[in-house]
């Protein structure tokens, strides 16, 4: 009913000692475990971790598998030379598959594993490998990737202006681009952005005398 199992420690011994005198010690805690692996079932009991607790500190150990954490990735990058050519090497894929015989799921399978294999041809003749950091931006290009270079180079004050100001221009850039993609797309820019939206108007009523509102002081 409620999901408890029963963990064995690797050293059998008490884990809560009583202050009161003739209150027996006891042997029952809690771990908060997820219930039902019999890898976890190696807890510790730390008497010295003790302290002025009358509980034993528990320790259990889980093993974690090894993950794989990719520091580099192969891309496109946008409106380059090497995305054009993917594509019209693609294209050029797909007018020059030859589907006239396809009679069976065979030849089918043939065709679609013809076509996996150029496109992944096509895919690693053009696709560039960049690491991935945390620093990495969307908007980091090889002009600033080369004046960065440039400036580690020489220390120089010239190159370190001159890489800012290439920063800077290729930021605008593209943030001018994404803005433009926004306002092509919706039309409504300003729907990105909370503090342009439309605001509600007070409730108000404005006092009339005979039919005709008093805007004015000496009306009212």
């Amino acid at each position: 009913m409620f999901n408890l199992d029963l963990s064995i420690p690797t050293n059998p011994v008490l884990t809560r000692y009583s202050d009161t005198m003739g209150e027996l010690d006891s042997v029952i805690n809690l771990i908060f475990l997820h219930s039902g692996l019999s890898e976890l079932n190696n807890h510790v009991i730390h008497l010295e971790w003790q302290l002025t607790s009358d509980h034993a500190s528990l320790t259990i150990t889980i093993s974690i598998m090894k993950k794989l954490v990719l520091t580099s990735k192969f891309l496109l990058p946008k409106n380059s030379k090497e995305k054009e050519a993917f594509i019209k090497e693609v294209a050029l894929v797909f007018k020059s598959l030859d589907t006239s015989n396809l009679l069976n799921h065979i030849s089918l399978e043939q065709v679609v594993n013809l076509l996996v294999a150029r496109v992944n041809q096509a895919w690693n003749a053009n696709a560039k490998r960049v690491n991935i950091t945390k620093y990495s931006k969307k908007w980091w290009n090889k002009d600033c990737n080369y004046s960065l270079n440039k400036y580690r180079e020489s220390r120089s004050l010239e190159d370190w202006k001159l890489f800012k100001r290439i920063v800077k221009i290729t930021k605008r850039l593209f943030f001018d681009t994404k803005i433009q993609e926004v306002t092509n797309k919706s039309h409504r820019p300003w729907e990105l952005m909370n503090w342009v939206n439309k605001c509600k108007l007070p409730t108000i009523e404005a006092i009339k005398h005979d039919n005709q509102p008093c805007l004015l002081l000496n009306s009212l």
